[in-house]
């Protein structure tokens, strides 16, 4: 099989490779906070830039109202109807310490499904799903639906509002999660439950209020920035008492700023959202700046070995954005050291005594700032020690940050930067992210491979996968992990190619690939892992113009019955037009304008008439 350079470079940038375990082709740029990301947060250019291009393409959540408040606390029927559904499929997580409204929607939920019939099937059918879809057993899991949730019509409707392209890579997973909770819904009228609690959600917002308002207020004030600066962007904060106690999952959509939160004894954790607030402040001041700071780029080839996330450790701009707010929150920290007031009235010649002992406390308050900062240092944001130091001039300054942060990033010593970060001993593993995912959870094995390789660490998930296949025996849980790992290096093979290598070494990496997902179709029995070889195979033969072979891929990939709606349109796509790079056209035509195909290698776009001659097909064949 030979193939071009074009076609290998093409093959890289046409979103072959899925995101996660999921395999779903992603919106262009889109991670995963966090999302991230859960979390889900990341990345440009000048002024016009997004403080996230990774969800550029994605359209606004449903409960943004652009005509609303800029800042808002409130509650959403949405997420307490996907919340309510998976309590009533085992999501007991933190229920003993959860308010008494939490249990009175289950006993509610209860009862309904004893009275009916079709609600235990309904729910039954919704836990099957849940249960399919579980991925790691931890709050990513729990991540997915919430996602998903802030995409919905209020019930009964329960429609999204946004095509699969439009929304985030990790609602996408569980689309088809959509029509089975609005059966779960009507059949236990979750809109009548909603009524009920509704005020006691109203509530429990209100237990928040005030200690949410303060904290925007400090934050503006030490920031010298009104909140009413900023424009064009939304920070919501969504309240959903059926989550775990102490829950926050924080989330970038483009512009708009999305924390849903479950208080614990009437709290949160205000530092998390106050993390995510201050990405709402800083993040379109830095990203307007965002030609400036690529001159800091000599900084990332320092920090490749620190535990960093890949987006901090292949853009210096999020990297930027992490390390002034890692700065601000070390400033403004609460360090625990009581500082000691100077009483009144007292005689003057006591005063320097009285000094001495404010300045010891003050001192200890300084020293456990500054071991934080080390502690972000150490972690690579090799930057949080400049900003410190810059922001001890700013609170002496009265001018605000919008008017000193252009200061801050053009009068930065980029080659002190780059020395210090040299010097930095790092650490072996990373803290957990506020705004990819709440609880800390450490990723091991092939889970935490694919979560490399969904990042573009190719170099550690391939790391990983050979190790995994050096251990495997003769056990049915090694031969799935060793399937898996076989998926996972066909992938890195695909992303390993360079459009700069050798056609051969190109040819032989790509056909590395092939033999792995070969060998996955061999030895896996899990449907997702055979439908989406057979994918990735047809779109490689779709781009060496191979089209009756990718058909069969494809057509393979439908008979496995995954059952999933990614991999449904995915293959279906494949079948009804053949793969293209986005933003190039097909050259299968060109080069076989002196030797016609044969009816195997028809290219896409034409089909093949009674006498052998090609006539065009009406419309053109899409790029996925």
């Amino acid at each position: 099989m030979k193939f071009s350079r074009f076609r290998l470079s093409a093959l890289l940038t046409a979103a072959l490779i899925g995101v996660g375990f999921g395999f779903a082709t992603a919106p262009a740029g889109a991670q995963a906070p966090g999302g991230n990301s859960s979390s889900s947060s990341t990345s440009n250019s000048e002024s016009t830039s997004s403080p996230s291009t990774a969800y550029a393409q994605e359209r606004t959540p449903t409960l943004i109202d652009p005509a609303g408040p800029t800042i808002s606390l409130t509650t959403s029927e949405q997420v307490f109807a996907v919340a309510a559904a998976l309590n009533a499929c085992g999501y007991d997580e933190g229920l003993a310490d959860s308010p008494d409204v939490r249990k009175r929607v289950r006993g509610d939920i209860d009862q309904a499904l004893a009275k009916s019939e079709q609600a235990r099937a309904a729910r039954d059918a919704v836990c099957l799903f849940i249960a399919q879809h579980r991925m790691t057993g931890t709050t990513r899991d729990i991540s997915q639906y919430i996602s998903l949730a802030l995409y919905l019509t209020p019930p009964p409707a329960l429609e999204t509002t946004a095509d699969l392209t439009e929304m985030p890579p990790d609602a996408t997973q569980v689309a088809e999660f959509v029509p089975l909770l609005r059966t779960f819904a009507a059949a236990t009228d979750l809109h009548g439950i909603w009524l009920t609690v509704r005020l006691t959600y109203d509530e429990e917002a209100a237990k928040i209020h005030d200690a949410l308002s303060q904290m925007i207020v400090n934050t503006n004030l030490y920031l010298k920035m009104p909140a009413s600066t900023y424009t064009g962007s939304r920070f919501i904060v969504v309240v959903e008492p059926m989550l775990s106690p102490g829950m926050v999952n924080a989330r970038i959509y483009g512009v708009d700023y999305v924390v849903v939160v479950s208080a614990e004894k009437g709290s949160v954790r205000m530092s998390d959202v106050r993390h995510t607030y201050l990405h709402y402040v800083i993040d379109p001041l830095l990203y307007a700046r965002s030609n400036a700071i690529d001159r800091e780029q000599p900084i990332l080839k320092e920090i490749r070995d620190a535990p960093l996330d890949f987006r901090f450790r292949s853009d210096v701009v999020p990297l930027t954005i992490e390390c002034l707010i890692k700065a601000i929150e070390a400033r403004t920290m609460d360090t625990g050291v009581p500082i000691y007031k100077i009483p009144g009235n007292i005689d003057r010649s006591e005063l320097p005594r009285y000094e001495h002992e404010r300045q010891v406390t003050l001192d200890k308050a300084e020293a456990v700032r500054r071991a934080t900062v080390q502690h972000d240092m150490n972690q690579g944001f090799v930057l949080t020690q400049y900003f410190y130091e810059q922001m001890l001039q700013f609170e002496r300054d009265p001018a605000s940050l919008k008017d000193t942060i252009g200061e801050m990033v053009y009068g930065m010593d980029v080659d002190q930067q780059v020395h210090r970060a040299h010097n930095t001993i790092f650490d072996q593993q990373a803290d957990q992210e506020v705004l990819e995912h709440s609880a800390p959870h450490k990723l091991t094995g092939l889970d935490l491979a694919e979560a490399r390789l969904s990042n573009g660490d190719v170099n550690s998930a391939s790391q990983m996968a050979k190790k995994a296949l050096s251990h495997e025996d003769d056990t049915v849980e090694s031969a799935a992990d060793a399937a898996r790992a076989h998926f996972i290096l066909a992938r890195v093979d695909l992303m390993s190619v360079h459009p700069n290598e050798s056609e051969d070494d190109a040819e032989r990496t790509v056909n590395d690939a092939i033999d792995q997902f070969n060998k996955t179709l061999a030895t896996s029995k899990d449907q997702r892992l055979l439908a989406w070889s057979h994918i990735y195979l047809g779109r490689v033969l779709d781009l060496e113009c191979k089209r009756d072979q990718a058909v069969a891929e494809y057509n393979a990939a439908l008979a496995v019955r995954d059952g999933r709606l990614d991999t449904r349109l995915a293959a279906e796509r494949g079948v009804k037009a053949a793969y293209l790079a986005p933003g190039h056209p097909s050259q299968c035509q060109d080069e076989n304008d002196d030797n016609p195909p044969a009816a195997g290698n028809m290219p896409a776009g034409q089909d093949k008439t009674a006498n052998g001659s090609s006539t065009p097909q009406t419309g053109s064949p899409k790029p996925q």
